[in-house]
């Protein structure tokens, strides 16, 4: 089962957890679980197109996952770093 791991600023809907495990095939399906299992989570990964909010980005077992990767096929035991690039100035 593919585990995600949450970023602190995106903890709130995932209630603190800092990391979920899911049953999904690709990444996407991967966030898609975290959403239906922790309202809100999925707008703070997606924008309202459904493509990855701008600064929002995804690494599977430590390497980076490009923007149309969300549909890459995951392994039993793979891991989804999910950071929250912050902007400021």
């Amino acid at each position: 089962m593919p585990k995600v791991m949450i970023p602190p600023p995106y903890r709130g809907p995932t209630h603190g957890a800092a990391e979920v495990r899911v049953d999904a095939a690709t990444v996407r399906e991967c966030l898609n679980a975290v959403e239906a299992e922790h309202p809100g989570f999925g707008e703070l990964v997606f924008s309202a197109n459904g493509e990855l909010q701008r600064f929002v980005k995804l690494f599977r077992n430590g390497e980076p996952v490009a923007k149309d990767g969300l549909d890459f096929p995951l392994a039993e035991g793979d891991e989804i770093e999910v950071v929250a690039a912050i902007g400021g100035g």
